[in-house]
Order: structure tokens, then C-alpha cells, then sequence
């Protein structure tokens, strides 16, 4: 279903692809770079002519006063005046204090007020650029210095024509050098942006043939240990944590589906049973119909115990699904003591507790109890009827011991997989996810349980929970206290 407007929403233009990004950025960087030294260059040239042009025109500066004197006085101010040599192409011309101007040699050019402070003597001479007056709007460069003994100023000037000629050449080459340069760095980006996302590419493929095919058989070569060959180790654990997860829960639903079956065929079989003694009006014997009754009952209740199991075995194994606080392991022994003695008692079974020492754990506090009982029930279901099921806690270690038939040595790998019961066990009630419940919550909370043979003459089993604590109660954290000064809600 898409939401109205959502086309609009979209972005009109797609984004780049990450290669070329990459190459983007290269290019960009690089054009940079080219950018800052051609300008960098330009200017040092620019600034190396000029100098040299300046260098020229105080060369051709040197006039004989006498001859601007000589000049001035007669007015022949004239370009064509032969006695007049022209140095190098060089335009001449004097300045007075008023701003006038009498060209000696070449084309009038504009005065400035710097050239007028140089004939009033307020500066020994200036150095700049000016248009011509000829009407051609050629740049010149101006060089003004005094005359000795006179009230006028020379002005000496070079067009910038060649100048300006061999910079706009030098600008365009290096634009040239500078764009090829960024265009050989875009290509050197695109193809290090491919060999270096070579592997991403391949991570990509990965992921996206899992989503296409579910196979979390999928495995990517990782070489080295930069960035991309951690990534592709993540990548594989990960793959690895799912297909175990996927394998688990699996397992748990075809256990599930195996163990929920016989007491559902048994179920379905005594009520069809009583269905049928109703149906057909042939009433059953009153003790006939009280065991299929009784058997129904116990049905029942398996039923329930298996679904209240698996529910705590998917309760327990989401992530974040309980939250851990200091928890009294001896307080919950007892409690859990207390409990299971209940059911104990019908079949004549005592639970003695003998040294219980105080421990505080971290961990949750109906998990952790659910845990002791489920090790209290599988001791009383192995006891004998009139026997004793000893508990003891010391030094973190709580030990659950009964006088039962015990296990050999070949079962004890497996009492703590799911829905295992050893053959002994296979007409005793139970789901077999009791001690797998015990070994979830006991490897949540850091610690270790186990299984093996009591000692002494009397045989039996002994279970031993391991959980890291401390025998003292943990500081506790100061609770919130109001702020001074608040005080309770006023009304008006």
C-alpha cells in the first residue's frame, strides 16, 4: 500500500553511487590542489615580469635634465622630435605640478596624482599602471621621477601588451596541465574507488543472494586486516550466529513438535473415548471413566508444563528480555525450598537443607529461583518414595543431592539439551527442558552447573550451580531525593 504523496516524497535526483563519490572527491581535491598552485604560479610570474619591466623602465629613466628643461622651454613637446631618442619603444613624458603632461616620445598617457607628487617633490618617484589617451586603451606601465634642479617631473612607460600576451598564454597552459590533471585524477579514483570497494561488492552479493535465497551457508574471503577484511570477518560471524540460531530454533520446533505429540495422541484418544461412551449411550465403568479422567488430567497439565517451559526458554533467549539486579541466592534457595517440599510431600520425599551461607548474585530474581526449583523437582522425581534430597550453599556453589538410581557416565553430556530424557526417565512426567532451563539462566548470570555421581554408599545425583558473587550484600545506590526547595504541587 503506498501512502498518498509518497511519490512526491521521493527524491528527485538518485544518489551517486560510492565509487563515484569517491572519484568526485578525488577529482574535486586534486582540482583543488591544481587550482591553488597555477594561481600560486600565475602570480609569481606575473610578479617576475612586472619586476623586470619596472628594473627596464628605471634604466630608461635616466634623462639629461637640461634636455627636459631645453624641451619644455621651446614647447617642443612633440613625438616626431628626432633629437629625442626612443629607448627601447619607451614612451616619454614630462609632468608638471599642475598635472599637465608634454609628450616627448610616444603616446600621451594618463596621468596620475602619484606622478604630481613626484613634481612637487613629496616622493621620489612612483610606480603604476595607466591607460593611454591615444584612444587604443593600451595598459601601460608608468615609472615617475624627479628632475633635479627643475619643478617637473619624467614619466617613463612601457605598454603591457607582451606582458599581458605571455600571461594569458601562461594561464591558459596552465588550465590545460590543471585539467588534465583532474581528469587523470578522476580516472586514477574511479579505478582505486573499484579495487578498493572490490570487496564490498562481493559483500553485497553475499547479503543479497541470502535475501534472495535464505542460504546462511555463505562464507567471504577475508585477507589481510584492514577495514574491508574486518568487516568481511563480521560479516561471516554474523552469517554464522544466524545460521546456529536458525538451526536451534529448528531443532526446538521439531522437539516442540515430537514432545507435544504423544500427550496429544493420548488426549485425543480418552476423550474420543468418553465422547464415544456418551454418543453411543454405553455408559463406561465409574472406574473406568474416573482413570481416563485422571489420565486426561495429567495430560493437561504435561501440556501446560511444556508450554510454560518453552515460553521460558524463548523468554530467556530474546535479547534483552530480562534485566539483571542484586539478587540474595540463599533467600531464594529457601523460598525455592519451600515450594517444591510441597510436592514433595505426597510422595513421602523430605528436603533437608544443611549449611546455607548468604551470597548475593547478579541476575534475575525469578529466573534464578525458577532455576533452583527445576533442580529441587528433578531430584525428588529420581528419589524414592521416603527418601531425602539434601541442599547445601557454600561459597557461591549451590548443591542439590538426591538418593536416586543416578546417571552413567555416558548420559551426563546430555542432561542439558533440550527435551533429552534418558531412558530410565522416558515414562517419568516431564518435558525434559528443565535442566536446559537451569543451564540457560545459570550461563546468563556467568556462572556453571553440572551433573554427576554422589559420593558414598548411598549413590545418587549431585547437581552443583556455580554463580560468581559475594558473600556481602552489594552498597546499595542512593535512591533520588526531591530537590530542596520543591516542595508539594500547590492548588489554587
Amino acid at each position: 500500500m503506498r501512502l498518498p504523496g509518497a511519490a512526491a516524497l521521493r527524491p528527485r535526483f538518485s544518489r551517486p553511487q560510492l565509487r563515484s563519490r569517491l572519484a568526485l572527491l578525488a577529482a574535486f581535491t586534486v582540482a583543488l590542489a591544481v587550482a591553488a598552485c597555477a594561481t600560486a604560479c600565475w602570480f609569481l610570474v606575473r610578479g617576475q615580469l612586472i619586476g623586470s619591466l619596472d628594473e627596464s623602465l628605471r634604466n630608461n629613466s635616466r634623462v639629461d635634465p637640461s634636455f627636459i628643461v631645453g624641451q619644455v622651454r621651446t614647447g617642443q613637446c612633440s613625438p616626431a622630435d628626432e633629437r629625442a631618442p626612443n629607448p627601447f619603444g619607451a614612451t616619454v613624458q614630462v609632468v608638471d605640478q599642475d598635472g599637465k603632461s608634454c609628450v616627448i616620445v610616444g603616446s600621451k598617457v594618463e596621468v596620475s596624482p602619484a606622478d604630481v607628487d613626484v613634481a612637487e617633490h613629496e616622493r621620489a618617484e612612483a610606480v603604476h599602471t595607466s591607460r593611454s589617451l591615444d584612444g587604443s586603451g593600451t595598459d601601460y606601465r608608468v615609472l615617475t621621477s624627479q628632475v633635479e634642479g627643475t619643478d617637473v617631473a619624467v614619466s617613463v612607460a612601457r605598454p603591457l601588451t607582451e606582458t599581458d600576451r605571455s600571461l594569458r598564454n601562461l594561464a591558459l597552459i596552465l588550465a590545460a596541465v590543471g585539467g588534465a590533471g583532474v581528469l587523470a585524477a578522476a580516472g586514477a579514483g574511479v579505478a582505486l574507488a573499484r579495487a578498493g570497494l572490490r570487496p564490498v561488492d562481493r559483500l553485497t552479493g553475499a547479503v543479497e543472494h541470502i535475501a534472495r535465497t535464505e542460504d546462511l551457508g555463505v562464507r567471504i574471503q577475508a585477507e589481510g586486516d584492514d577495514e574491508i577484511a574486518r568487516l568481511s570477518r563480521s560479516f561471516n560471524s554474523m552469517t554464522e550466529a544466524l545460521a546456529s540460531s536458525r538451526e536451534l530454533q529448528q531443532q526446538l520446533i521439531a522437539d516442540a513438535g515430537h514432545e507435544l505429540r504423544t500427550p496429544l495422541t493420548s488426549l485425543r484418544t480418552n476423550i474420543e473415548l468418553l465422547v464415544r461412551s456418551d454418543e453411543t449411550g454405553r455408559s463406561l465403568p465409574a472406574e473406568d471413566r474416573r482413570a481416563l479422567l485422571e489420565s486426561v488430567r495429567a495430560q493437561l497439565s504435561e501440556l501446560a508444563s511444556l508450554v510454560g517451559d518453552l515460553q521460558e526458554l524463548s523468554r530467556e533467549a530474546a535479547p534483552g528480555g530480562s534485566r539483571t539486579e542484586p539478587v540474595a541466592l540463599h533467600e531464594i534457595t529457601y523460598r525455592a525450598v519451600e515450594r517444591v517440599r510441597l510436592r514433595l510431600r505426597s510422595k513421602g520425599i523430605t528436603i533437608t537443607t544443611g549449611r546455607v551461607e548468604p551470597w548475593y548474585v547478579q541476575g534475575e530474581p525469578a529466573a534464578l529461583e525458577r532455576a533452583v526449583v527445576n533442580l529441587l523437582d528433578n531430584a525428588g522425581k529420581f528419589s524414592p518414595e521416603e527418601g531425602t534430597v539434601d541442599v547445601y550453599l557454600d561459597g557461591g556453589t549451590l548443591r542439590v543431592r538426591d538418593r536416586g538410581p543416578g546417571i552413567s557416565e555416558e548420559e551426563l553430556p546430555y542432561v542439558f539439551d533440550r527435551f533429552w530424557r534418558s531412558p530410565s526417565a522416558r515414562a517419568l512426567p516431564g518435558s525434559g527442558l528443565g535442566l536446559s532451563i537451569v543451564a540457560r539462566t545459570v550461563e546468563q548470570s556467568g556462572g556453571e552447573v553440572v551433573l554427576r555421581a554422589a559420593e558414598g554408599a548411598d549413590g545418587g545425583t549431585e547437581a552443583a550451580m556455580s554463580l560468581p558473587g559475594t558473600p556481602e550484600p552489594p552498597p546499595r545506590e542512593p535512591e533520588e531525593s526531591p530537590s530542596q526547595g520543591e516542595g508539594p504541587p500547590r492548588h489554587p
